[in-house]
């Protein structure tokens, strides 16, 4: 009796199994018609870009180097229109395989650690250590969140990390949704964090050291008050993503990507009742992992690390960790080639967003749009003025998402013209610093946060709703600092 009672289990566990399957692949084709691939999104912007080369005149500002700095710098006065380039068909097909090679190393960077991903969810060591510590912090998950984003927001903040923490999206997700939250606050944790960490800058050197070196001023200099904004930034959006967390947390059916994160859990969600002991092999796997960490923070700290070396360092973490966990040559160079392959959509969209750059600037539109912008402030007061400098970084921002960039074209317009309006420069480079960070997480022409939306199965339609009242708050933050620092003639000048 015991033995046919036991089948009758099995039986009725395999007729569940395949039912829940069936669910499964059913909402998979549910949402499949519902969402809109990200790429068309992309694809109509280019197309937008290449219409807009033939409506908006060409423009462009002259350059020369800067002989202290060795920078090249803008002429403010000099800009002037010239005859249309505009993008024919031909040129709108290639500004793609261009984009996609100017974001070479930032493909390649998450081909990198798409692999090494994969080499170590092959060992078995990530998924038996994030078991334990979501086991661990069972009826207290909302405190990851704080923790995370500080050190998230910090990494930004000081080191000007952004598209490295894509690598922490996997991670993130898997954590997110075993403790009960959805995607939405697995993205949020990295990047509203690094939004808030990039608009509230302390050291980061592609921003607030590029703007403060071209305006003049004394390196990092006025950092007192941008510490206290980057604790109001930061603390803002703890509070908010944790408040998101907490309803979904209540009623994860009130997500509005319930089931987009249903029909792809089990892709992710860690089993925590069911954990099986940890090997030395494993342990020392996730001591690796830990320790390439460490290294990759001091060496962007301390020795100025970016993607060349973040690549290498993410490698060595890769074949190590298949070495110590017990793979075969040959099963470490499949796990590469299967996380390469997870990470290609990713870096398709990264690549189609900097078609859209390549357009502009082949048009010679680029210019001209900053010229507009600029423009738009001449006759407003002072307080109102750093807030419009700020409106116009934040919308310049969608086109040029480099921060180092932005500032080598914006801050030789807007420095000469803080100056002329009663504003002082350090004000001008707070405006850029924020004009600059939070439209990084809400444009999709940057690629990251398309990137790490695609990574979480997540729609960019449900992102955006999520990030707009948040995005307000931020906001409003920058109003008050900016007004702020007119007040009190943020300087030293």
């Amino acid at each position: 009796m015991r033995k046919e009672s036991s089948m009758e289990d099995k039986r009725e566990d395999k007729n569940l199994n395949e039912a829940e399957g069936r669910v499964v692949e059913a909402e998979k084709k549910k949402l499949a018609l519902k969402a809109v691939n990200p790429m068309i999104f992309l694809v109509v912007i280019i197309a937008l870009c290449a219409i807009a080369s033939y409506i908006v005149p060409a423009g462009t500002y002259d350059r020369g180097l800067d002989a202290a700095s060795g920078r090249e710098i803008v002429d403010p006065a000099s800009f002037h229109y010239i005859a249309r380039t505009p993008v024919n068909l031909f040129g709108l097909l290639m500004s793609v395989t261009q984009g996609l090679q100017n974001a070479a190393y930032v493909i390649f960077f998450l081909m990198i650690i798409g692999g090494t991903f994969a080499v170590l969810d092959a060992t078995g060591a990530m998924n038996a250590g994030m078991a334990n510590v979501v086991k661990a912090t069972r009826g207290k998950e909302l405190l990851m969140i704080p923790i995370c984003m500080i050190v998230f927001g910090c990494g930004s903040a000081f080191c000007g990390n952004f598209e490295e923490f894509l690598a922490f999206v996997p991670l993130v997700l898997a954590c997110c949704l075993t403790m009960g939250f959805d995607s939405l606050t697995a993205v949020g944790i990295i990047f509203c964090a690094a939004g808030a960490g990039y608009g509230g800058a302390i050291t980061n050197a592609f921003t607030i050291g590029v703007a403060q070196s071209i305006a003049g001023l004394p390196m990092f200099s006025g950092i007192e008050l941008r510490v206290v904004l980057f604790i109001t930034l930061e603390t803002v959006s703890i509070l908010y993503v944790m408040w998101h967390a907490s309803i979904v947390k209540k009623n994860p059916k009130s997500s509005s990507v319930y089931e987009y994160d249903m029909a792809h859990a089990h892709e992710h969600v860690i089993d925590i009742d069911n954990i099986p002991k940890m090997t030395l092999r494993q342990k020392l796997v996730l001591i690796i992992f830990v320790l390439g960490i460490i290294f990759t923070v001091h060496g962007v700290i301390v020795n100025g690390y970016y993607i060349d070396e973040l690549s290498a360092v993410f490698l060595a973490i890769g074949i190590l960790a298949g070495i110590v966990g017990g793979l075969r040559p040959g099963e470490i160079c499949d796990s590469f080639e299967k996380g390469f392959g997870n990470m290609l959509f990713p870096c398709i969209m990264i690549g189609l967003a900097n078609a859209a750059i390549v357009i502009l600037q082949d048009a010679n539109i680029m210019d001209t749009i900053v010229h507009a912008l600029a423009s738009t402030l001449n006759n407003l007061h002072a307080s109102m003025m750093a807030c419009g400098m700020f409106v116009v970084q934040d919308i310049f921002n969608v086109l040029v998402p480099s921060g180092s960039g932005q500032a080598a074209i914006t801050m030789p317009i807007m420095a000469p013209l803080a100056d002329m309006l009663g504003v002082t420069r350090q004000t001008a480079v707070l405006a850029f610093q924020m004009g600059d960070a939070f439209t990084n997480v809400l444009a999709p022409t940057g690629g990251e946060i398309l990137a790490a939306l695609a990574m979480c199965k997540t729609p960019y339609g449900k992102w955006v709703k999520y990030l707009l009242p948040l995005f307000v708050m931020w906001w409003i933050v920058a109003f008050i600092f900016l007004i702020y620092a007119t007040k009190i003639g943020f300087g030293p000048f």
